[in-house]
């Protein structure tokens, strides 16, 4: 039986591709942000393994590289005047720099709680690119 690897960023990767196909979208920015969150999510199921595992591996030390790649397309696709001092940027970092410390101390549970916050922070910024709403802080 084939198993599929865990996704860590389903959301992410579901809106980014959906912004990406949408008819008059900034087919660019999408693609770059759908590029980078499936490369992402493909490191991100490499390093569970490898914290699971307890070793050391290229995914654990690529990763923190993929979610700033990540959020820097995010920031292209949002638009940068949008994207500095939102919401969505600070819950972005809060999240990101909470997975860079759970790999760097090899806590697998916090590494997933904190990939739920990242998924969602990161597609919620996605979907909000083109409207003039954005989810107030809490």
């Amino acid at each position: 039986m084939h198993q599929e690897p865990p996704s860590f960023l389903p959301l992410t990767v579901g809106v980014a591709r959906d912004a990406a196909t949408e008819p008059g979208a900034t087919a660019t920015s999408a693609c770059d942000v759908q590029r980078c969150a499936e490369a992402a999510d493909s490191t991100a199921a490499g390093c569970w393994s490898a914290l699971l595992g307890g070793c050391q591996s290229a995914e654990r030390r690529d990763l923190p590289g993929r979610l700033r790649a990540l959020a820097a397309a995010t920031s292209g696709y949002v638009g940068p005047s949008r994207w500095e001092g939102s919401a969505h940027r600070r819950r972005v970092a809060e999240a990101q720099l909470r997975i860079n410390d759970a790999v760097r101390v090899g806590d697998g549970a916090e590494f997933a709680e904190a990939f739920v916050g990242y998924d969602q922070a990161v597609a919620t910024a996605v979907v909000s690119a083109n409207s003039d709403v954005e989810t107030p802080a809490p």
